[in-house]
Formats: C-alpha cells, structure tokens, sequence
C-alpha cells in the first residue's frame, strides 16, 4: 500500500517537473505506434509524452560500460541472461489513473529467453510478463526527479529486484533491494563495492561506474 501511495505522488510530481509536448494523452497502443518524424524518443507517463533528453557523453559511457560489466559476468557465471543498453521499455502500473505509463531504462539484465522472444513484437515489457532482473538509471538532470521518486515506486510495484541509479551529477551510486515489498537503499561512492543480489560476488566498485573504468578487471569473487 505504502508504494502505490508513493507511486501516485511520484508520477504527479514528475509529470509536473518535465516539459512534455501538448497534446492528447495517448493509449498503449497509440504510443507504440507514435512517430512524429523526429529522432526524439519519449517515455510516456500516464498518457502523456515526455521527451528522453540527449545524453552526456559521460552517461553514455556509464551505460556502456555497465553493458560490458554484466555481459562479462554472465559469461563468467555461464547465466541465461543478457544486458541490454536503451531498451526494452517497461509498462509501469496505472495507480488511480486508467493513463499508461512507460519507461525506457539505460540498462536492464533479464533472461536471454524473454529478450528473444521480443524479437517479432515491440521490445517491451509488459505488466503481465516476468520483472527485469536488474534496471539501471544514469541520472541527468532533467531526470532526477524521476530517477529518484517516480521510478523507484514503479519499478518496486513491479516487483524488479534490484535498481541501480548511478549518479554522475552527484558522484554517487544508489543500489536499492527490493525486501519486503520496498526498497532498501544503499548509497556508495568511491572504492565501496556494490554487493549486488542478482550479480553475487561481483567485484565492482562505484567509483569505477562512475569513472566508467576501462581498467576495470571484470573478476568476481573467488574467481
């Protein structure tokens, strides 16, 4: 309950902080299948449009990386997952409202299994199929707001595991674990380690993340 409740004032307050394009509010459908010409990619929060801003290249070096981090411990660990850099898209809950809400992560992990099956449909997940493994969100400053509020409801409601909110602007890495139907938070920076759920004794310190290290050795524990 304490979620949905935050979920309401979170998607209300991001709603508020961005400069969306005025129009109608669209249907899952209607989005999907929405172009206006431009190279511009939006997110849809309760039925309105939200452009994705440009990123830094800084944050696409973070995604980048991160990419590379969780593909090499997969191979390590021999898992029947994948990473997955700006995209698949994930349905959120409606909450009060009958508008649809979609998000469009920097990175996820999820089976390799339900990746493929996107491939003769839209990549998207959708409120019925399975929680991602993992999301990650590099935060920028046109979203913040939602980084922090309204995507961490969301992706609690759904019940995704672990979130990752790395944060260049602030030099810090927010790891939340999903425990008893909210997140626990933990805050790093520099040399501490992230003990992650989904990727065990990974060896990953956040001021590698945010330096997006190419020295980086991609050795867990114990191997």
């Amino acid at each position: 309950m304490v979620a949905e409740q935050f979920l309401e004032a979170a998607v209300a307050w991001t709603r508020g902080s961005v400069s969306a394009p005025s129009r109608d509010r669209l249907s899952l459908a209607e989005y999907l299948a929405y172009s206006d010409g431009s190279d511009t990619r939006y997110e849809l929060v309760a039925g309105e449009l939200v452009p994705v801003a440009l990123p830094t290249g800084r944050h696409v070096q973070i995604q980048k990386f991160l990419s590379w981090v969780f593909e090499a411990e997969i191979a390590r660990q021999k898992l029947p997952w994948t990473a997955i850099q700006g995209s698949p898209g994930i349905q959120s809950p409606r909450g009060s409202h009958r508008w649809d809400t979609v998000r469009i992560p920097d990175v996820v992990v999820l089976p390799l299994e339900q990746w493929q099956e996107m491939g003769s449909r839209e990549a998207l997940i959708r409120l019925e199929e399975p929680p991602l493994l993992l999301v990650v969100e590099v935060v920028s400053e046109s979203s913040r707001a939602a980084d922090y509020r309204a995507k961490q409801a969301e992706y609690c409601v759904l019940g995704i595991g672990e979130y990752w909110v790395v944060d260049p602007l602030e030099e810090k890495v927010s790891l939340l674990l999903l425990h008893e139907g909210w997140y626990d938070v933990l805050e790093l920076q520099g040399s501490e380690r992230l003990p992650s759920k989904v990727f065990v004794g990974l060896e990953l310190q956040a001021g590698e993340i945010l330096a997006a290290d190419s020295g980086y050795s991609g050795k867990a524990t114990g191997s």
